[in-house]
């Protein structure tokens, strides 16, 4: 079986979650005996990122505008890619790369899937592009796929909305892979940013507005004389919010307990992960947080909004799910941290869970099961 990944961009500092889960998920198609290319940008495609797609084909395709990752586009390199393979898989929607890999896929008749990964709603910026894509092509990529795969249960209803039957849907949720969190060092990073033995909030995510890093600063404000000792630690890279962000914190006089790490990655972000007292993913939408499973494979417990797609969390014992509010969050958060002992074995419990729901081998063999079945309906239908 050949398998075509798409995907606007491989970045890993600001690609967020799709990109990580493309890489992810080709990584480990490769390791079960499947012939897997990538398509993308190279937006963000440096040597050490390519060394890390250990026996993947990629595609980079020049990026001509980083803002709506608009490709070179060569018709060839598409062309080829798409007709070589037996199944394409669609990441993410609003790209002018999955437009052109539609268009080959039904020029050559290719069974295709798709994976909004969250992204069919149109909500944040360029509202009138989104509306203008979905007319003259999204509804059609989304309408004629073989398969279409939701990473959460509560994106159904974002299917449900482009005419898509929920039966026709198949949920298969984001991955895990619990050995690029092996590092336990975490004295390591607390000395680097200068934390000491300070008890911190980590939040780990892209500075934009979605990610609801603003809703968490002004929620830890609110708590800054109940639980003085705590420090809120920011990683992530900065999409326009960090200079409101630090005045918000002079504001509400906790610049000195409030840190800017920017991003992190590799035993960086696994030793930021395991010197948290907690992890708060404070998104106002996101069909399903990387961020949870991260947390979880190194037995953090997680307070999350209801907009995460893994509300789980509460009902196993491995954190809290509250309204994307500041309310929401304070309450949250107040209830976690009067608990400090509760913190060790509610991380401990999500660990568990993440372990037997999310290893990223389960995963790719549900994908392998459906790309099978569609294969299988394609030839029954050309017979």
């Amino acid at each position: 079986m050949k398998i075509l990944n798409v995907n606007a961009t491989l970045d890993s500092i600001g690609g967020g979650g799709t990109a990580e889960r493309t890489f992810q998920m080709s990584r480990f198609l490769v390791r079960n005996g499947i012939e897997c290319t990538v398509l993308s940008t190279d937006l963000g495609w440096t040597e050490a990122r390519a060394n890390c797609f250990t026996g993947v084909a990629v595609i980079a395709l020049p990026c001509l505008w980083k803002r709506f990752y608009v490709p070179m586009i060569w018709f060839r390199s598409i062309r080829g890619a798409v007709a070589r393979v037996d199944v394409i898989h669609l990441m993410g929607h609003w790209t002018l790369i999955n437009a052109c890999a539609y268009l080959f896929a039904r020029y050559f008749q290719k069974p295709y899937v798709v994976c909004p990964a969250g992204a069919l709603l149109i909500y944040g910026r360029s509202k009138l592009l989104k509306r203008l894509y979905n007319f003259v092509i999204g509804k059609r990529i989304i309408r004629d796929a073989s398969g279409h795969i939701a990473i959460s249960t509560n994106e159904i209803t974002h299917f449900e909305s482009y005419g898509i039957a929920p039966e026709r849907i198949t949920v298969i949720p984001n991955g895990i892979d619990e050995d690029g969190f092996a590092v336990t060092d975490d004295q390591v990073f607390r000395s680097k940013y200068g934390l000491n033995e300070s008890p911190f909030i980590l939040f780990v995510g892209r500075l934009n507005t979605i990610k609801g890093p603003d809703l968490l600063l002004e929620a830890f404000s609110r708590l800054s004389e109940e639980f003085s000792n705590y420090h809120l630690v920011f990683a992530g890279p900065d999409e326009g919010m960090l200079h409101d962000l630090r005045l918000m914190a002079a504001r509400f006089s906790i610049q000195d307990r409030v840190h800017f790490v920017g991003y992190l990655g590799g035993d960086d972000k696994a030793r930021a992960y395991r010197a948290a007292e907690l992890v708060v993913v404070p998104s106002r939408q996101e069909a399903m947080s990387i961020v949870i499973l991260e947390a979880a494979i190194t037995a953090r417990p997680v307070l999350a909004t209801d907009k995460c797609g893994l509300e789980e969390i509460e009902t196993i014992g491995g954190g809290r799910a509250v309204p994307a509010t500041v309310e929401g969050l304070k309450g949250g958060l107040a209830a976690m941290l009067k608990d400090p002992e509760r913190l060790n074995v509610m991380g401990r419990n999500l660990q568990n869970f993440a372990r037997d729901r999310f290893a990223w081998d389960s995963i790719v063999s549900e994908y392998l099961a459906l790309y099978a079945k569609i294969l299988s309906g394609s030839k029954q239908g050309i017979a």
